[in-house]
């Protein structure tokens, strides 16, 4: 639900009532991620998608039936090979998803109201769902703050501790990024029915950092800010680092490459990407990049360029369990030439190393498509309406 955040925010901002179809879980080759989502507000108007096309008529009249009925629903699409015209997932995937509905008046409306503002104004927040158990708690939601607060419509259930238990988990759901399910006891412990939580993680977007104001950063600022990272561009030298070469970026910043990386924020989701090219800021950048807790450190340069700043960093201290976490040269094989190539390379690496890819063309490969699933348990989730 979080992936249309925006446009929703505007729908409650105007009023209008709206249904959300969102992916509770996948399994085998299902297109989209838990947490994303398709609404249909009372005029039929449709954002959002659930499948890239399979089964979106169908969630769309679900979406229509729950705004006219004002239940929840859980419904799982899979592939059946009896029936090639059932609505299903052609690719062989399965998909369980919750529609909820979001009326005026509706107790879970302030609840996704504030999850929605939060995600649009960049704000750690989470909000937790119940996806299946006793029909009277399915759809209810409850928002966890980064600081532990949370806010809810009216509790889960009869037990306060299921509150305290859902809000604790969702915290650490959200300490992560995390968006997915899980399943705790109606009591809060492994007491009662067992009932199954989604939680979307809404997290400000994760940062890169290029090092080196040439023309290759230039297009690797473009395609970051597609991918959805919050770039910033850090080089030494102000005729080259300048808001008219690097309209795109989100920040600039004129400054020693390893000066200004010890004094910014980074995390587990950073990537750095060096193209500096330049010993002296290579080395001391490099020096303190490879020890520091990133998701990807790549440097620019030719094989003769890398296994010279090798030998550098080496001389420097630098173990050798600290150089394999150096991607250099950057990016993947894919013969680039021009700036525009090599950043779809470097991002080619970058996507890779974070969904565990291994790089190597589809055709004629066994490896899944889809390397971060969240597996789906066997046997149908039916409707709790």
């Amino acid at each position: 639900m979080l992936d249309i955040a925006e446009e929703l925010h505007r729908w409650v901002e105007q009023g209008r009532d709206f249904a959300v179809a969102t992916v509770v879980a996948v399994g085998g080759s299902a297109p989209r991620r838990p947490g994303a989502a398709l609404a249909v507000d009372a005029d039929g108007t449709a954002i959002g998608s659930v499948s890239g096309g399979c089964v979106e008529g169908a969630v769309y009249d679900l979406c229509q039936q729950a705004l006219e009925d004002g239940e929840s629903v859980l419904e799982r699409f899979g592939y059946s090979d009896e029936d090639a015209f059932a609505v299903g997932l052609t690719c062989g995937g399965i998909i369980d998803i919750l529609v909820t509905p979001v009326r005026v008046g509706d107790p879970v409306r302030p609840v996704v109201a504030t999850a929605l503002a939060a995600a649009v104004r960049g704000e750690t927040a989470a909000v937790a769902r119940i996806v299946s158990g006793p029909s009277e708690l399915v759809g209810r939601a409850l928002v966890v703050r980064s600081e532990g607060s949370y806010e809810y419509d009216g509790g889960f259930g009869a037990h306060p501790e299921l509150d305290r238990t859902v809000a604790a988990e969702a915290g650490a759901f959200l300490d992560a990024g995390r968006t997915g399910t899980l399943e705790i006891g109606e009591q809060g412990s492994r007491c009662g029915a067992p009932i199954t939580v989604l939680v979307e993680s809404s997290v400000p977007p994760p940062r890169m950092i290029v090092f080196g104001a040439i023309d290759f950063a230039s297009a690797l600022v473009r395609i970051g800010k597609f991918l959805g990272y919050r770039v910033t561009v850090c080089d030494a030298r102000p005729v080259f680092a300048t808001r008219a070469r690097f309209p795109e970026a989100d920040e600039i910043v004129v400054e020693w490459p390893h000066q200004y990386l010890e004094r910014t924020e980074v995390d587990a989701r950073t990537v750095l990407c060096v193209l500096t090219h330049d010993a002296k800021f290579d080395v001391p950048l490099l020096q303190l990049a490879l020890r520091l807790p990133v998701a990807y450190v790549g440097a620019m340069g030719s094989r003769r360029t890398h296994l010279d700043r090798n030998e550098r960093l080496r001389e420097v201290g630098v173990t050798e369990l600290e150089l394999a976490r150096l991607r250099s040269p950057i990016g993947l094989d894919l013969g680039a030439r021009t700036p525009e190539e090599t950043a779809l390379s470097i991002a080619a690496e970058i996507v890779a190393n974070r969904r565990g890819g291994s790089g190597v063309s589809l055709t004629g490969a066994h490896t899944p498509i889809h390397h971060d699933a969240t597996s789906v348990p066997a046997g149908r989730i039916g409707s709790v309406a």
